[in-house]
This record gives C-alpha cells, structure tokens and sequence, in this order.
C-alpha cells in the first residue's frame, strides 16, 4: 500500500511530466510547513501545479493575479462599516485560505508584496489594528517570470528569505514533452486528479517529520555549509539564520519522504541550492563575470568534504 506522500507524487506527476525532482522538492517544502517560489517562463506549469497541489492534499485554494493595482488589501482584508450592524466587518482577503498562490508577485508593487510578510512568516494579518489568524496548513506558492521584467518590481531580499525554496520547472524534454501532447489531446490530466489526504492526514504527517533526526555530524556539515557561504568572495552576507533553519526543514521532510527518520549527506546535496540561492545577493565583481547564485553554491557544495553517506550517520 502506498503512502500518502507517494500517492500525492503521484498525483502531481500526472500532470507535470519529467519533472520529478522538482515535485519531490516541492511536496517536502509543504509539509515542511514552507512557502515556495515558482521561478520560470510562462506556459511550464506553475499554475497547474499549485492547483494540483491543492487538489491532492485536500486544501482550500485561493489564487490572486498580481498587477499593478492589486492593493495590499486584497491579500489582507479590509475591514468596512455595516450600517445594519452599526460597526465596522471585517472582510476576508485572498491570505483567508491554506494554499495561497500569488501569480507573477513580482508584477505588483513593493507596498502589496510587503503585505505577504506578516502573513508568510506569522501566518496571521493584521487590519486596523486587529490581529486575524490565518489556516495553519497556510502556504503561500508564488510565481515569477523572469524574463520580460520591464514594468515589474523586483521582491526584495527580506521576502525571498521567507520562500522556503526557489524551484524551477524548465521545459520537459523531447520524451515528456511528446506524452504531454498526447495526453491533453482530448482530456486536461488536472480533471482527473484525486484527493489523497486530509487536513488530518497532514498534521499525522508533520507528526512525524518532528521525528526525523539529524545527527552531529549532519549538523556540522550544514553548518559548515553555511559558513562557507559566507566567507565566499562571491557573495555578500551570506545565508541567514532563517535559511539554515529553512534547510534542516525541508531535508527532514525529504528524509521521510524517502522512507527514513535520519537525514543522510544527500539530503543535503539535494537541497541545498534550492534553499540557498535565491537568499543570496552576488557581489558587483561576480555578476560581471556573469556568474549565477546557483553556480556559486554549486561550487561551494562541491569544495565542503561530505561525511560519508552511512545509514548510522
């Protein structure tokens, strides 16, 4: 009998073909109680995904289309006088749900980006003064294109050190590509998928990610990691704390996904620039070298020595 997130996995990948890695990435964030950034060009499926994800996992789902008049607002709530009741209601925004996806966050302003903050990190918003609470399932899967950013406004650092992961989905090979084709010739794959767990199910699930250990040496690899990137001449600061603690998260979720309660050295590997690259800022001498975040930690991953990758790690 299958588990429950083999099952979801299964669910995505009926409609995201040849991209399993990314799938996997993108479930572990989720019961890691992350948030993710979609980054890639229009038409690769971010939107499908995150309804998919919904879909699957039983969550309610709200999706906002970011432009330049979406107003903070939107996302929070506002609140507005009832005349029948003498008092000002409060009105739910978008953030009411447990899977937000946010399409194209960078289309909008800085002032409705900085509304997610509160939301993202606390899961709760505040409307004049008022403190709401928000779904303790509550996921936000943003999207970004990043080409044709004429008109957009970049996401600050101080956002994109709340998104979990940065993940990319790229256009499928000529394989995937041709069963994806036939598959929608005469039917949409995201009609046929089927719930597989419950709100109930996810908590037994997290449950038991708090389980998963991390051992010493495991530990000290990621720290070591982590101070590698700082003292890097290609970057400026480094990671943050929130990011170091985003990592062990999710390489826990991964752990268990892959059937264990101890993370091991890939887990790290796996995880590691996902989590990473999108927290860093590059110095002006390596973008004129045309160097990537990816790449730098790509690098630095390869030059930490790895413990070896035993089971009694």
């Amino acid at each position: 009998m299958k588990s429950i997130p083999a099952k979801i996995k299964e669910q995505l990948i009926k409609v995201i073909v040849g991209k399993d890695d990314t799938v996997e990435l993108l479930i572990a964030a989720v019961l890691a109680g992350g948030h993710v950034l979609l980054e890639d060009t229009p038409g690769t499926g971010k939107t499908t995904l995150a309804l998919a994800l919904s879909k699957c996992m039983g969550l309610s789902f709200r999706r906002i289309q970011m432009t330049p008049d979406t107003t903070a607002s939107d996302i929070t709530g506002y609140s507005a006088y009832d005349a029948d009741k003498g008092e000002f209601v409060y009105h739910e925004g978008a953030a009411m749900t447990d899977l937000l996806l946010a399409d194209e966050l960078n289309r909008t302003s800085g002032r409705t980006q900085a509304a997610l903050l509160e939301a993202m990190e606390e899961r709760r918003v505040t409307v004049d003064g008022v403190t709401h609470d928000l779904s303790p399932n509550f996921a936000v899967i943003a999207t970004q294109n990043p080409s044709g950013t004429a008109g957009t406004s970049a996401i600050p650092l101080s956002q994109l050190d709340r998104f979990m992961v940065r993940l990319r989905l790229g256009a499928p090979d000529r394989e995937a590509l041709k069963k994806l084709l036939t598959d929608r010739i005469l039917t949409d794959p995201l009609d046929s998928t089927e719930q597989v767990c419950s709100a109930e199910d996810l908590d037994g699930l997290r449950a038991e990610i708090n389980k998963v250990t991390i051992k010493d040496e495991i530990m000290d690899y990621i720290c070591d990691l982590m101070q590698s990137a700082a003292e890097c001449s290609d970057t400026e600061g480094g990671i943050s704390p929130r990011g170091a603690l985003a990592l062990c998260r999710i390489v826990k979720a991964g752990a268990f996904l892959d059937g264990r309660d101890y993370v091991v050295p890939s887990d790290i590997r796996a995880c590691f620039i996902p989590v990473c690259a999108h927290r860093s800022v590059l110095t002006r001498e390596a973008r004129a070298a045309g160097k990537t975040p990816e790449g730098v930690f790509e690098a630095i991953l390869k030059a930490q020595p790895c413990p070896e990758n035993r089971e009694d790690i």
